[in-house]
């Protein structure tokens, strides 16, 4: 009989230690620093990438991981640390799923690591998907490529909002709508190349929490981008534009492909989120006198801390098995993805909410780091799709109706 366990190897106890300690060390004493500055923590980023945190090759490394625990388990790490500077420095990740997900090899070889820069210069891209009037909605996309067969380029108009690294990114990747009638069918992406002309991000947004991870709206005026940018190639669209012009049916689109994905790897950063706060929340309970006595030793606190505990471990479990799930080619057929980002997206905010109630007044102060925990788990229950899509994607899953 095959044994069954739960253990972590040797490998990934050691990939958890070291990328707690990278956490613990740099980026913890930083965090305050640069949520109050609202800027990309660039030193940070840079010293990610000396100690080998920050690149292709540590990506390539953990997606090497058969169980695919390992990605998830640095993540939870990383975002231990602080959540806005785990996002500047894993939020590349998103574009280069982008280009993994839906660009040939010879697409992944040349960009991929321009993603990144290097170790004296290093880079962050930007995944753009996102639009003012096109966030769950992604067949209302209004971004338009129109293919120039004279100079063969694309040339790509319109807006994205919300984009993480937009506008400060070497690399964006673009989702496009190609043939507007056929809706998120007729939708591809694209890599825009440093310094294209044509791309612009005018304005940083200013937000309630992530604030070292840079935001920004992107606008496309007249971008033209080679024909090899097109992910995936010009064969592939026109096979998979024709299946859907005949009404066969889709095996994804652009977007969608990045997000199922990358959704395991966020609720994992949700849980390093929660974590955080709970552990902190935890230490002060055991610290704090009233009326003679430790607060911890108050059932209301105790129990509330134990439902936290409980809560933690139970998402994680379901982002260890997405993430097995995915790595492995198996199909979400219950939605296990968005099981996985909806349930630790929920219980990071929680968490955090119930951290902060613990320390009471003092939890309301910059004094304690769970008002920031508190502000960067809400984005979890919104990006990368929102609770109610989650719950769509799985309620559709489960019941094979188009629920709506």
């Amino acid at each position: 009989m095959a044994e069954f366990s739960l253990d972590l190897n040797e490998e990934q106890r050691d990939l958890r230690d070291w990328v707690h300690g990278f956490a613990a060390e740099v980026v913890r004493p930083a965090a305050a620093e640069w949520d109050a500055r609202e800027e990309t923590p660039w030193p940070v980023i840079q010293e990610a990438a000396k100690v080998g945190l920050y690149g292709f090759e540590f990506l390539a490394t953990c997606w090497a991981d058969p169980t695919g625990l390992s990605l998830p388990i640095a993540s939870e790490e990383l975002f231990w640390g602080d959540a806005g500077i785990g996002l500047s420095i894993f939020g590349t990740g998103l574009a280069v799923a982008a280009i993994y997900g839906a660009g040939t090899p010879d697409q992944m070889v040349e960009w991929v690591p321009q993603c990144f820069g290097d170790v004296d210069r290093p880079a962050v891209a930007a995944f753009c998907t996102s639009e003012p009037e096109a966030g769950s909605d992604v067949g209302a996309m209004r971004t338009r490529a129109v293919y120039d067969e004279a100079s063969d380029e694309w040339v790509l108009r319109g807006q994205k909002a919300y984009a993480t690294n937009g506008g400060i990114a070497g690399v964006h990747v673009v989702t496009a709508s190609v043939e507007p009638e056929l809706g998120s069918r007729g939708q591809a992406a694209f890599v825009v190349p440093p310094g294209t002309a044509g791309l612009s991000a005018t304005r940083k947004l200013r937000k309630l929490g992530l604030r070292a991870s840079h935001t920004a709206d992107v606008f496309l005026d007249d971008v033209r981008v080679p024909g090899r940018c097109l992910l995936g190639g010009r064969e592939a669209l026109d096979e998979r534009l024709a299946r859907a012009r005949a009404g066969q049916r889709a095996s994804g689109q652009a977007a969608m492909r990045t997000f199922e994905l990358s959704r395991p790897t966020v609720g994992a950063q949700a849980l390093g989120v929660a974590r955080a706060a709970y552990e902190y929340a935890l230490d002060y309970a055991k610290d704090r006198v009233q009326f003679g006595r430790p607060i911890i030793e108050n059932q209301a606190v105790a129990f509330a801390l134990a439902d936290m505990r409980m809560e933690i471990d139970a998402a994680r479990l379901l982002v260890w098995r997405a993430s097995w799930m995915g790595r492995n080619n198996r199909p979400f057929t219950a939605g296990e993805g968005s099981m996985s980002k909806l349930k630790a997206g929920e219980v990071a905010v929680s968490v955090t909410d119930k951290a902060v109630q613990l320390l009471g007044g003092a939890g309301f102060l910059r004094d304690h780091p769970v008002e920031r925990w508190y502000r960067d788990a809400k984005i979890y229950t919104i990006f990368e799709g929102t609770s109610e899509i989650q719950r769509l994607v799985i309620s559709r899953a489960i019941s094979g109706v188009h629920v709506r």
